[in-house]
């Protein structure tokens, strides 16, 4: 997935880009009346939102540094878990707490991860990766709640799709609809083709356009084909532009991973 413009961040890249997602979202979050339901996650308050990302990063950071493990850490080996204070200096300690158990364990180290049995890497720089996508969507999502959305940075986008589809997709049991093909493609230049069949799906970069095969055509930003991915965007209309078999999309907006 590299392009001239758009080469895969490094370790260090995403660690830079946790931090900095999870700040714009404190900084978003502040700016949101508090009892505003979040548009991309309507069952959460703004504060819900924050305390839930927080959560996810000391998670992760108890699952990295536990190394190789069959399970994921219970609720109670996850060290400061809870809210507790100031939810914002909560927030950005549990940042800090995931950031110092990445480095520590460095980008190769093993641990648990949910999307293992996919062929997909289980490790600390796996880990990384998967939590720049996840602070960057609700980064944009608390940008929402405050009435100030922005694009999510191309340089995180055009990763993140790329992790979604192919850790996302390609954790997903047998595509239930006829064997179809659907490319995306991103205005930054790169692109996908996502083959889908009995199997489940499975990705291709670069998938060659204007093949016959191809059953719908999904083009746009990178940020917006993420937002569509996790349905913060449609996937038959503005800002996606869409040609070929919109049924086909109207299947695969509603099959899971998607959401």
């Amino acid at each position: 997935m590299t392009t001239s413009r758009f080469p895969e961040p490094s370790f260090g890249d995403r660690l830079e880009l946790i931090e900095e997602r999870s700040a714009a979202l404190r900084a978003a979050a502040g700016k949101a009346d508090p009892s505003v339901r979040v548009p991309g996650c309507p069952d959460w308050s703004v504060p819900d939102l924050v305390a839930h990302v927080a959560q996810v990063q000391r998670f992760w950071a108890a699952t990295v540094a536990a190394g190789p493990a069959l399970r994921p850490p219970a609720d109670a080996e996850v060290p400061g878990r809870e809210p507790s204070g100031d939810l914002m200096e909560w927030s950005a300690q549990s940042t800090r707490v995931l950031l110092d158990a990445l480095d520590a364990a460095g980008p190769d180290a093993g641990c648990w991860t949910w999307w293992a049995e996919s062929g997909n890497p289980a490790t600390s720089g796996a880990v990384a990766r998967h939590q720049v996508q996840e602070a960057a969507v609700h980064a944009r999502d608390a940008q929402d709640a405050a009435g100030t959305p922005e694009p999510v940075p191309a340089v995180v986008a055009v990763d993140a799709v790329d992790e979604f589809l192919h850790v996302g997709f390609g954790s997903m049991d047998g595509w239930p609809h006829a064997p179809a093909r659907v490319r995306l493609v991103s205005d930054e230049g790169p692109a996908w083709m996502l083959i889908l069949d009995e199997t489940g799906a499975s990705v291709v970069r670069g998938g060659a356009g204007g093949a016959p095969q191809v059953g719908a055509t999904l083009s746009g930003s990178a940020s917006d084909l993420l937002l569509g991915l996790y349905r913060r965007a449609p996937w038959d209309g503005d800002p996606l532009r869409l040609t070929g078999d919109a049924e086909l999309v109207r299947q695969l907006a509603v099959w899971p991973p998607l959401g």
